[in-house]
């Protein structure tokens, strides 16, 4: 577990974004954690995660020329990076599209910098990909090249559901299908490992063997 990690889990559980209990996924699945980014609704809150997105973007060493951010929780966490890069000496632009193509003014779908070279994609989750998908499309189609995918937790559970579980999860999918490094700021083994921790309070630990079971089930 990197010390941005730690500190990543430690700042989403004291920010109420990552909590646990009993959740219901998207999948369907019963969770007994829920991380919900669009909780990150302050000034100060916001500013902090996008200061982890843009750690993490730099330390995972992947060479980039602008930001990306997918409709709707992407179009804040792409704004939100770019500034905490420049506030670490790296100044980029960035871009998002809208869902309905503007027919006045600038036109289009896409707003801000012009897609060109390298582009992160960043978002919140990977859940199914779609919105991967879509970002790749676009980026592609104006000529530019995805090169890698941002987040903030890998939940690393398998897709699908029961009965009919992937091998992969859907993180390991974009991977596979679009050759490009999905990076995250933490992940289910970073998450597991903080409340297994003495200093995580014994309110948090008595969740470890629920999740323990759940990435058992589900994990890849």
């Amino acid at each position: 577990m990197s010390k941005l990690s730690q500190e990543f889990i430690a700042f989403s559980v004291n920010a109420g974004v990552l909590r646990f209990g009993e959740f219901v996924t998207k999948a369907g699945r019963n969770s007994p954690y829920f991380f919900n980014a669009g909780l990150f609704n302050e000034g100060g809150t916001l500013a902090k995660l996008a200061d982890f997105y843009a750690q993490a973007l730099l330390d995972s060493g992947i060479e980039f020329d602008m930001l990306f951010g997918p409709a709707y929780k992407g179009i804040t966490l792409a704004a939100a990076t770019a500034i905490a890069l420049a506030n670490k000496g790296r100044n980029v632009p960035f871009a998002y599209n809208r869902k309905e193509a503007k027919d006045h003014g600038e036109g289009g779908t896409i707003v801000g910098a012009k897609l060109q070279g390298r582009v992160v994609i960043i978002d919140d989750v990977i859940s199914a990909g779609t919105s991967v998908r879509e970002s790749v499309d676009m980026i592609r189609a104006a000529g530019a090249t995805p090169c890698a995918v941002l987040i903030a937790l890998d939940r690393m559970e398998r897709s699908g559901k029961d009965g009919a579980l992937s091998e992969h999860s859907a993180v390991q999918e974009v991977t596979r299908a679009y050759g490009m490094p999905v990076v995250s700021i933490g992940n289910l083994n970073d998450l597991l490992h903080y409340i297994s921790q003495a200093g995580a309070g014994a309110e948090l630990a008595r969740y470890k063997e629920a999740v323990s079971a759940y990435r058992d089930r589900y994990g890849v």
